[in-house]
C-alpha cells in the first residue's frame, strides 16, 4: 500500500521530498489537481468541490493514509474529508506556533507568506489569535509565487526582483522568521536565503507533517517499511507533460538538498 500526497500542483513535492527521506522504505503516490490549479486565488466552494472529486479518485487507488499536501486544501476541506473516508488524513497548516517559538528569547516578529484564500480562511485566523498572544504575526499574500512555480521559474532575477518589491512596507530587522505557509513555497528557500537579512530563520511545515504521519501509522501498525520508495504520479487531467515536470520538480529538490 502507497502513502498518498495531494495537491494542486507541485507544490506538495516539497512535503514529498521530506517524506521520502524520512520514510525510504515506504511507498508512494502523488496527485495533483492539475485541471484547476491553483487553487488560493479561487472561492472556498470551487476549491472544496475540485477537492472532494480527487480525493474520491485518490481512494480508489490502495494507499493506506493521504497527506493533503496543500495549506489551502486544508483550510477548506479537511474536516469534511476525515468525515467521510476511513483512512486517516493529515493536514497542513503554516507553522506559525514554531516561528513563535523560535523567538521568543528575541522578542522578533514573524511573517507569513501564505496564498490569500489560506490567510482568508478562519482556520488560520483561529490559529494565529490562539497562538499569537503578543500580536508578533504578521501576514503577506504571495499569489503569483505560485504561478511562478507551476512554471518552474525558481531562480531567476525576476523572482529577486519580485521577493523585493513585496517586502517593500516591511521592516525586516523587526522580523526574525519566514514561515512559508504554502507547499509551493520551500521551492524559494535558496533565493530567499540569500535576500533577506541573515537573522531571519526560515521554516515550513514539511516536517511536522510527515512526523504526525509517521506517527499516526506507528499508532496503526502500518508503518510496513516494506517498499524500495517507489512512487506513482498522477494527475486530475492525466498529463504526461505536467507528470514530466513533476518528475523535474522533485529531481530539483533532491538537488539543493532540500
Amino acid at each position: 500500500m502507497r502513502i498518498a500526497f495531494f495537491d494542486s500542483g507541485i507544490g506538495g513535492i516539497t512535503v514529498l521530498h521530506e517524506a521520502m527521506k524520512q520514510l525510504p522504505h515506504e511507498d508512494f503516490l502523488y496527485f495533483a489537481d492539475t485541471l484547476h490549479v491553483p487553487y488560493g486565488t479561487k472561492s472556498k466552494e470551487e476549491v472544496f468541490t475540485f477537492v472532494k472529486k480527487c480525493v474520491d479518485t485518490i481512494s480508489k487507488e490502495d494507499v493506506k493514509a493521504l497527506v493533503i499536501a496543500c495549506n489551502t486544501a486544508t483550510s477548506i476541506a479537511i474536516a469534511e474529508l476525515r468525515k467521510t473516508y476511513e483512512m486517516p488524513i493529515i493536514g497542513m497548516e503554516p507553522a506559525v506556533k514554531p516561528a513563535l517559538e523560535m523567538n521568543r528569547s528575541s522578542g522578533k516578529r514573524v511573517l507569513v507568506f501564505a496564498t490569500p484564500l489560506t490567510l482568508k480562511q478562519s482556520k488560520y485566523r483561529d490559529l494565529v489569535s490562539r497562538i499569537d498572544d503578543m500580536g508578533m504575526v504578521d501576514s503577506l499574500p504571495l499569489p503569483e509565487l505560485v504561478d511562478f512555480c507551476e512554471q518552474l521559474i525558481v531562480e531567476s532575477q525576476q523572482i529577486i526582483d519580485y521577493f523585493h518589491t513585496q517586502l517593500i512596507p516591511f521592516d525586516l530587522s523587526l522580523y526574525g522568521t519566514v514561515v512559508l505557509g504554502c507547499t509551493h513555497y520551500p521551492f524559494y528557500r535558496g533565493v530567499l536565503k540569500k535576500i533577506l537579512p541573515s537573522h531571519i530563520q526560515i521554516v515550513d511545515g514539511s516536517a511536522g507533517t510527515v512526523n504526525r504521519l509517521i506517527q499516526i501509522l506507528t499508532h496503526r501498525d502500518q508503518l510496513f517499511g516494506r517498499g524500495d520508495g517507489d512512487l506513482k504520479f498522477m494527475c486530475s487531467n492525466n498529463d504526461t507533460a505536467y507528470i514530466e515536470k513533476m518528475e523535474k520538480a522533485l529531481k530539483m529538490l533532491r538537488n539543493v538538498g532540500e
